[in-house]
């Protein structure tokens, strides 16, 4: 209860584990409304409720979960077993850049945009085995989840790469703005498109989006397998929204620089959110 008291809006991480089009994300965190863990997979998505969750050292225990660097242990109802992560691969620096220091609705931060995982997970009587799948980590911190946006990552490509977009409606000191921050490490090459580096948001609609940034241009066209499982979300610290994920949304992403092509690229294996401006 200790950790619950202290955090005075929301705080949650996201532990994606997916090899080809099986996939399994684990949502734990916790609220004002109390403790949890969301499960989203190709099939569906779950919400428990736990007692208590607990960070020591780097180590966050969920009830009867377990989730670190190293990797999971998961014991929930018709779900269980363990997942192991090779070598993280963070980013170069916080991807909130400056904006870190400022009084933001919501805090994002990449732990990892991509490592190797060993292990399986049984739900429901169904073993999916993750060995030599791909893992990725994030963490979101504050009181609500921005009014309208949209999110994107994937690492299952044919070329060694991995994405994270996010466009969104940023609240900011009596004022507003719509912010965007981009991380692509593709064949060990990190680049970063981000507000704080001038980026220009040329589209950003549900089945596309378009930026530039100085010489680079990114151009990502989506088509979602379906509207997505809903999940719940942070609004003033209580888990009361509701949003929806695709977890194999189908995406073509290409980058130029300086108008050469640096890869073009597809997948059918996406995860994808999209939150529209209410009218």
């Amino acid at each position: 209860m200790d950790y619950l008291r202290r955090t005075k809006g929301f705080e949650g991480w996201y532990f994606k584990h997916q090899k080809g089009e099986d996939v399994i994300a684990f949502i734990p965190g916790v609220a004002k409304s109390g403790a949890f863990i969301q499960v989203i997979s190709q099939s569906g998505s779950r919400q428990f409720d736990v007692p208590e969750l607990s960070v020591e050292r780097g180590v966050i225990r969920a009830g009867n979960c377990l989730f670190s660097k190293q990797g999971c242990q998961i014991d929930l109802p018709g779900i269980y077993g363990e997942i192991r992560y090779g070598p993280l691969t963070p980013l170069r620096s916080d991807i909130m850049g400056p904006f870190q220091y400022l009084p933001m609705q919501c805090r994002h931060g990449v732990i990892s945009m991509a490592h190797t995982l060993a292990g399986d997970i049984s739900m429901d009587n169904h073993l999916h085995s993750f060995d030599g799948g791909r893992g990725y980590l994030e963490t979101d911190k504050g009181t609500s989840f921005p009014r309208s946006y949209q999110w994107l990552q994937c690492n299952d490509f044919p070329a060694t790469c991995s994405l994270m977009v996010s466009i969104a409606h940023i609240p900011l000191c009596g004022t507003s703005f719509t912010g965007c921050i981009c991380a692509i490490i593709h064949e060990g090459h990190e680049y970063r498109l981000a507000t704080y580096r001038g980026v220009q948001i040329l589209a950003s609609r549900e089945n596309y989006i378009k930026l530039s940034q100085g010489k680079l241009l990114l151009e990502i066209e989506i088509k979602p397998a379906h509207s997505g499982h809903p999940l719940r979300s942070p609004i003033q610290g209580r888990m009361s929204g509701i949003i929806r994920e695709s977890s194999n949304a189908c995406i073509r992403v290409r980058l130029w620089d300086q108008k050469e092509p640096i890869f073009d690229l597809q997948s059918h294996h996406a995860m994808y959110e999209f939150v529209p401006e209410q009218a």
